[in-house]
């Protein structure tokens, strides 16, 4: 698909807080951690996770967001995932969360992310925005459309967490993103309970009807990855594969395919 830089009108980039808003008085950073395509043993992309300024955990920067910071916030997430990227000469993908409450209009909000990718030459069509299925959406619709804005612009989309937040099947029902990413809890020790076997299947065959991709996250131990492997789960991530790697590229262990 070839991106569409979308038109914005002047009412568009004054709206809400986007201009009002006061600038961020923390800082943050970013790890890189590898999503592997099992099939060909590459890197299929790297997923942008904020850290502190000095490596501390997400939590010491996401409880510093508020109602009044969220908007600088996610933009300021997309610009420094994107320089970061490039100047770590990332190549493959690169997936970034984003706040849908913090997102007004999207063809206003994701000006610039267009700037960043302009500037420091990343490729649209290799930017990922996905979003926490737990993350409490205050209105389902406008999630629908920014998702699908975000698809008509050249992004792929896609849901985090699938299986442990709100309305999953409700939403796919609504909106069909490029990737799911199985949350952890389902993930964890699968290969030994039948449940979370049968549960993960039927998310597999529902999503190749639906033709998107499952990614399993979380991965630690060889027998997850077969289990999944063999179910037909192409794209995994995990400390197994690889640890996020702070201002660096992530790397995938050679170990894990042993």
């Amino acid at each position: 698909m070839t991106p569409i830089q979308p038109e914005v009108s002047p009412e568009s980039r004054a709206c809400g807080k986007c201009k009002t808003a006061p600038p961020l008085d923390f800082e943050f950073t970013f790890a890189y951690q590898p999503i592997v395509d099992v099939q060909t043993r590459t890197i299929f992309a790297h997923e942008a996770l904020v850290r502190g300024p000095n490596g501390e955990g997400a939590w010491s920067v996401l409880s510093r967001v508020t109602d009044d910071n969220r908007y600088q916030f996610d933009q300021a997430c997309r610009v420094q995932a994107i320089k970061g990227a490039a100047e770590l000469g990332i190549r493959e993908r690169l997936s970034i969360n984003f706040l849908p409450n913090a997102v007004y209009q999207p063809a206003a909000c994701i000006q610039s992310t267009f700037a960043a990718a302009r500037e420091y030459g990343f490729p649209i069509e290799h930017i990922i925005f996905e979003v926490t299925e737990g993350e409490k959406v205050q209105d389902r619709p406008h999630l629908v459309n920014i998702f699908r804005e975000y698809h008509r612009f050249g992004f792929s989309t896609a849901i985090d967490d699938f299986g442990a937040g709100y309305a999953g099947l409700d939403l796919l029902a609504e909106y069909q993103p490029d990737i799911i990413k199985l949350d952890m809890g389902l993930v964890r020790g699968i290969d030994a309970s039948k449940p979370k076997q049968a549960i993960v299947k039927g998310v597999i065959t529902m999503s190749a009807e639906l033709g998107i991709r499952v990614l399993a996250e979380g991965i630690e131990t060889r027998a997850e990855r077969d289990f999944l492997c063999d179910a037909g789960v192409g794209l995994m991530q995990g400390y197994l594969f690889g640890k996020p790697a702070l201002r660096a590229a992530g790397v995938i262990d050679p170990a894990a395919w042993d």
